[in-house]
């Protein structure tokens, strides 16, 4: 199975630390999030990595060059943020069967295999790594309705009254029905073109999706202190 790597945002919301890098080459721990990424999808078997590039892409396509760890690296460009369903679309050419999506900037400590498994083992349209977060803070995530077979029936994007605390943690499996869905998918109010919307799209078109509950922790890193809280994280397991 190929593993798509999304890593073409300017993380503003990092700076300082994002002012002469881009977000993927931030250190925790001693290495760069990407690392921290590519590793995890190491670990899974992945055949190949298809990392979608954009804000100093060069530094990124200098760092690692054409492979990880013995594992090929595909490099395609998001010439414009305008969401990640855009940035989706970029690999379509590159994707010829069921594919790993991770977003290039968390730090995972889960059961990602279970994931990959449960893609694998059910063929399914979509397979996502959830978890309950406070109700809060789910504003600031992609959050899911889902009903009592665990099937996400309703994605929502950063909401402002979120419909629940079941958030999205960016790794998913996809199908290759996703990429006919961003097709489709229209600018939201922010002005991008939001997986959120695609994945309701794929839903309404009577497609299965479903939700693994995340046993471990993620640190989306999109503020320094996310940063130091990941770093702290590592330190605790490798102590």
């Amino acid at each position: 199975m190929k593993a798509v790597v999304l890593a073409a945002g300017k993380g503003t919301r990092l700076r300082p630390l994002t002012e002469n890098k881009p977000k993927g080459l931030v250190e925790v721990d001693g290495a760069p999030i990407l690392t921290h990424c590519f590793e995890r999808l190491a670990g899974l078997s992945v055949d190949e990595l298809v990392v979608v590039v954009g804000y100093r892409k060069q530094d990124i396509i200098d760092h690692y060059g054409d492979e990880f760890d013995g594992i090929p690296i595909t490099y395609t460009h998001q010439r414009e943020q305008k969401g990640l369903a855009h940035a989706l679309l970029t690999v379509e050419s590159h994707i010829d069967g069921d594919f790993i999506l991770m977003l290039g900037d968390n730090v995972f400590h889960a059961n990602l295999q279970d994931v990959v498994s449960r893609q694998q083992k059910d063929h399914a349209d979509a397979v996502f790594l959830t978890e309950a977060v406070p109700y809060e803070e789910a504003s600031r995530y992609g959050v899911c309705v889902t009903n009592g077979d665990s099937e996400i029936t309703e994605v929502v994007e950063k909401p402002e009254d979120p419909p629940s605390n079941v958030a999205m943690t960016g790794f998913y499996t996809f199908s290759p029905a996703i990429f006919h869905a961003c097709h489709l998918v229209q600018p939201s109010d922010r002005g991008e073109y939001e997986i959120s919307d695609a994945i309701d799209l794929l839903i309404q078109s009577g497609r299965t999706i479903d939700a693994l509950h995340m046993d471990g922790w993620r640190v989306d890193v999109g503020y320094p202190e996310d940063r130091d809280e990941a770093e702290r994280r590592l330190q605790e397991i490798s102590s």
